[in-house]
């Protein structure tokens, strides 16, 4: 048999990667194959369409290309992208193609097609389409339009020309691109062939049409059940218990008189060895010890399984999947890099590379280490200017561990010195926006401010700051080494309270006590009136 690899990937490449809309129908011819599909899209999309199924938009540069449009769109209405469009500038009625481009990046063209109301001018529409309505000819559209479909062009090499057919024999062909056809002067490689009635298949590879089964990793190598390898390592077809292969055509099943395998109970097939009958597993399963059961067995240690650059291999039950690895997509058979950076995943700069991207930040920020795509205010010095919203002068911002100061005409951040604040335990250096913490000998750091004696270690450090069994407490929480502080402690927090509630109890007590004094006079002097009336005193005088 033929080189299988190469067979698995020439269908691999136009099969891995199928967009989600399906051809209409299709033509083949020479070494190229035309679909027509029959989706509204704008020209965009539709160029990306076709792209995914491995080709691009249809471009129409012969009387041979227009032949095919009259093939494909002979019974249709509408109009329908092809692949030529104004990339930049205004048309130019001198150059080639009017200043006009194909969807391959060039202008070469034995044809030209141009409709009557060719339009010069710089405000002209910048994409193409054609329509059975006015002869095809080619006819200026905005880009954004969404048209009743588009074509798509596809390029192989190794073409193989239809099968031979005698009469009373028909033959349908299904390409790799999704369309079937009967009557195609070529096929391109991967493509299949029924031969009815006697239902033969066949594969088309290195220009020839293979007989079935094939290899079991393309189409279950044309079996109508289930493809195998036998023991001499040839692709076989079986069929479900009490059916048979056909010996003509070795891929279709029939019901079989006497089944010799019924009695075997074999996981999945049996094959005759000599006179006798032996169980068989599928592709990707290998005999279990009891000579019936099938195990999974891994075909990714098989390098050559999934060639090409970026490919990886994934292990299924029963076989294997190629898909692209971490950072790649399949796009036409190969494995392609994915500019994450479209997706803007960095706050501030990114740079794809490989398979991956990096993120960067501006000057004045630096990376956050808790989210490696953000980025946070970085000063790095003593001193430096604050962030402020240019809307508003008095709205800044500084890196943590920093506090801003208000100058004549602008607002700057300096440096925090937390060791002030006795956040350490024993020793403590500080740092541009930050501090850390160390211990004496015969001490361990534990969670950063914190020092604990070692075990065995006695206490002759006189700087010590803890004893051996109970760390000393902070008088107040100590925070991360990049966070700024709280302005009050909080003890001076319960004081301030405390002195609060105190001077508003003496102030309601001294209150209700000169109430109660002055009540009591006023009660006094009403009390010395009417006693001076009922003795009838009167002030009297003496004459001489």
């Amino acid at each position: 048999m033929k080189d299988v690899t190469k067979l698995f990937v020439v269908v691999l490449t136009f099969q891995i990667g199928r967009a989600s809309v399906k051809p209409h129908s299709g033509y083949c011819v020479g070494t190229q194959c035309f679909t027509l599909f029959q989706d509204s899209f704008d020209y965009i999309t539709a160029q990306d369409q076709c792209v995914e199924q491995g080709g691009h938009l249809m471009t129409v540069r012969s009387l041979e290309s227009q032949d095919v449009l009259f093939i494909l769109l002979g019974n249709f209405t509408g109009r329908f992208w092809i692949g030529l469009h104004l990339t930049a500038g205004c048309p130019d009625a001198a150059a080639e193609l009017r200043g006009y481009q194909w969807v391959t990046k060039d202008s070469e063209s034995d044809f030209l097609n141009w409709a009557p109301s060719f339009d010069s001018s710089c405000s002209s529409h910048r994409c193409v389409s054609v329509s059975q309505d006015d002869d095809f000819k080619w006819v200026q559209e905005p880009c954004d339009d969404h048209a009743a479909g588009f074509l798509c062009e596809y390029s192989f090499k190794e073409p193989c020309k239809g099968l031979a057919v005698a009469e009373g024999e028909s033959v349908t062909y299904t390409t790799p691109m999704g369309f079937e056809a009967k009557n195609v002067p070529s096929l391109p490689p991967g493509s299949t062939a029924i031969q009815m009635p006697a239902e033969t298949k066949y594969v088309c590879f290195s220009e020839q049409w293979l007989q079935a089964p094939w290899s079991c990793e393309i189409h279950e190598g044309g079996c109508e059940y289930k493809c195998t390898v036998d023991p001499k390592d040839a692709p076989s077809c079986y069929c479900p218990l009490g059916q048979a292969v056909n010996p003509a055509n070795k891929v279709t099943c029939e019901v079989a008189k006497d089944d010799p395998c019924l009695s075997l109970r074999c996981a999945h097939a049996c094959y005759k060895d000599g006179d006798t009958y032996k169980c068989m597993c599928d592709q990707g399963f290998k005999l279990g010890r009891d000579g019936k059961s099938c195990v999974d067995f891994n075909d990714c240690t098989d390098e050559r399984q999934c060639p090409g650059e970026n490919f990886l291999c994934v292990n299924t039950v029963g076989g294997y999947q190629c898909v692209c690895e971490e950072g790649y997509r399949m796009t036409s058979g190969l494995c392609v890099d994915v500019n994450e950076c479209m997706s803007a995943p960095c706050e501030h700069m990114c740079t794809n590379t490989p398979g991956g991207y990096n993120c960067s930040c501006f000057d004045g920020y630096k990376e956050d280490p808790q989210s490696p795509n953000k980025c946070k205010l970085h000063c790095g010095e003593e001193e430096c200017v604050a962030e402020c919203d240019p809307n508003d002068k008095f709205q800044c911002y500084c890196p943590d561990g920093y506090v801003s100061e208000e100058r004549v005409d602008h607002t700057v951040c300096i440096d925090m010195d937390e060791c002030s604040f006795n956040y350490c335990d024993q020793g403590c250096v500080n740092t541009f926006g930050s501090y850390m913490c160390s211990c004496s000998p015969g001490y361990t750091l534990v969670g950063e401010y914190t020092c604990v004696k070692d075990e065995g270690e006695t206490d002759t450090d006189a700087g010590a700051a803890t004893s051996p069994n109970t760390p000393t407490v902070p008088l107040m929480p100590h925070p991360d080494p990049t966070r700024q502080p709280r302005g009050v402690t909080v003890g001076g927090l319960v004081g301030i309270i405390l002195c609060t509630v105190f001077f508003i109890v003496l102030v309601v007590f001294l209150a209700h006590h000169f109430l109660s004094s002055r009540e009591k006079m006023e009660s006094a002097d009403e009390l010395k009136a009417p006693e001076g009336e009922a003795h009838g005193l009167r002030h009297v005088t003496h004459e001489t």
